[in-house]
């Protein structure tokens, strides 16, 4: 990104997906993010217009994103001990248990401004005590995803507040480790990294980091953020009253705030914001985008055919799904997509819930119950606005992100949900545009992150709900808000 915010180039590689040795379980290879790493740097270096060394010798600053709650370990060597545990796991619901008993919850949600939830970092830190005690024993040091990238890059361990929000170990209204939670989890505040605001400089890409890149050795970098605070910061939700929904893997509902607000009962989280002084909420559904990736796989298009559909179609396979799901009715016809495939987060924080398909007739066409697995995506996140509205969090404006925010159909779908008119911002490079961001505060490019929001930030497009849609989509809100409920008992 430039001083303007154009995106001068950009890069990607895959890295692959995770594994899932027991149901419920989510693993990945740290090894593998920094492979990928290292070959997306050098295509987005390459692909640039500048030449490749005068490239890397114009940046001035490095930022980072990543997904949140992942449980990284290494030995006193820096060799990763086992695959990380990453957000979506479900396999800790006894440790979560166990820390609810042993700090009380009410009590863990003062100090932490959020609940024991198997999603965080904590959680998948006690189950490796207590169930691979061999590997726990070799464990120095502890990282989240992005962190082991950066420390692979530079070899400075550090953490932003954003990020460290998610691991069930920070003070979040005073932005520093919990001194309680550490000493009554016993867990040794000498595993943890440094902690940073998320636009400080942290440390300086190494000679190694420089090889494995193409970047120049000692460009500083900064501490980045989670991807959900660094998307929020690329898509301009700096201050209160603005509110994203992003639909990717996950889909997350995320508001600015001024102050560390709390949910009593939990549903939401209430971390620090990727912006010095501020806080933000956000509830999270864990299957959004993966409700639809899941129905692609199973029943729409067979895993590995997404290429040869593109090339002998010329269309993205998602473009073909919202196509037969825009033949649909809003509502459509009265089947409901309860996204819960992983559990879910907000605002249940059950990890037994299990997805269901409810309502089908037989003249319920595939059309309509792909329609009706975007509606339940919309759904899942309108529980956190009305969880919003129960806190009197103010919501101003909504914008859109993810894979979500490139569909028409779910655009729409989203405003009538909603209720209210949705903006699409000109940048689509989501967390990496805001890790952008934070990295040229950073190089001093801008004097504040509200002043690069203000100055780069621009709204492309604006959706209105449909008057009638939106009427038909409140109705059925209601009937989806009584299925979860009805159908509890036969998940447990």
């Amino acid at each position: 990104m430039d001083r303007t915010g154009k995106v001068v180039a950009s890069g990607s590689e895959e890295h692959k997906p995770f594994a899932s040795p027991r149901p419920g379980w989510a693993e990945q290879d740290p090894q593998d993010w920094w492979r990928a790493c290292g070959s997306a740097v050098r295509k987005a270096l390459h692909s640039s217009n500048l030449s490749f060394n005068r490239g890397t010798d114009e940046i001035a600053c490095v930022g980072f994103s990543g997904q949140m709650h992942g449980a990284v370990l290494l030995d006193s060597s820096d060799e990763v001990v086992r695959s990380a545990i990453i957000w979506c796991d479900q396999r800790s619901e006894a440790q979560s248990t166990e820390l609810a008993e042993l700090f009380g919850r009410d009590v863990l949600i003062r100090l932490t401004c959020n609940p024991p939830l198997t999603n965080f970092t904590l959680t998948k830190l006690l189950w490796v005590r207590e169930n691979e005690p061999e590997n726990w024993a070799a464990v120095a040091h502890v990282m989240l995803p992005k962190d082991y990238v950066r420390f692979r890059l530079t070899g400075e361990r550090a953490v932003d507040v954003a990020d460290a929000s998610g691991t069930l170990l920070l003070d979040v209204t005073n932005r520093r480790w919990s001194t309680e939670v550490l000493s009554k989890a016993g867990i040794d505040r000498s595993l943890l990294p440094a902690l940073y605001e998320s636009p400080q400089v942290c440390g300086k890409v190494s000679a190694a980091g420089a090889e494995a890149t193409g970047l120049r050795a000692g460009t500083p970098v900064v501490a980045g953020a989670g991807d959900q605070a660094a998307g929020a910061v690329g898509m301009g939700i700096a201050r209160a009253g603005a509110v994203s929904a992003t639909i990717g893997t996950s889909g997350v509902v995320f508001a600015a705030t001024d102050r560390p607000a709390l949910d009593p009962q939990g549903r939401l989280h209430t971390f620090c914001h990727a912006i010095p002084g501020r806080w933000h909420v956000m509830g999270v559904t864990q299957a959004a985008g993966l409700s639809l990736r899941w129905f692609r796989d199973r029943f729409g298009i067979a895993p590995g055919a997404e290429t040869e559909v593109q090339t002998n179609t010329g269309r993205d396979p998602y473009d073909l799904l919202a196509e037969e799901a825009s033949s649909a009715p809003a509502g459509s016809g009265g089947a409901f997509w309860l996204p819960y495939l992983m559990g879910e987060r907000t605002p249940h924080l059950d990890p037994n819930a299990r997805a269901a398909l409810v309502g089908l007739t037989a003249s319920h066409t595939r059309g309509h119950v792909i329609r009706a697995v975007m509606e339940g995506v919309a759904y899942s996140l309108k529980d956190t606005f009305t969880i919003f509205d129960e806190m009197h969090i103010p919501v101003t404006s909504i914008r859109l992100g993810g894979g979500g925010a490139r569909s028409p159909l779910w655009r729409q779908i989203q405003a009538d949900v909603y209720a209210h008119e949705v903006e699409i911002v000109a940048a689509e490079e989501g967390a990496a545009y805001g890790a952008a961001i934070l990295a040229g505060t950073g190089a001093g490019a801008w004097n504040s992150v509200d002043e690069a929001c203000d100055s780069v930030v621009r709204v492309a497009s604006r959706i209105a709900p449909s008057p009638a849609d939106s009427k038909t989509m409140q109705r059925s809100y209601r009937t989806y808000r009584r299925l979860y409920p009805a159908l509890r008992q036969a998940f447990e």
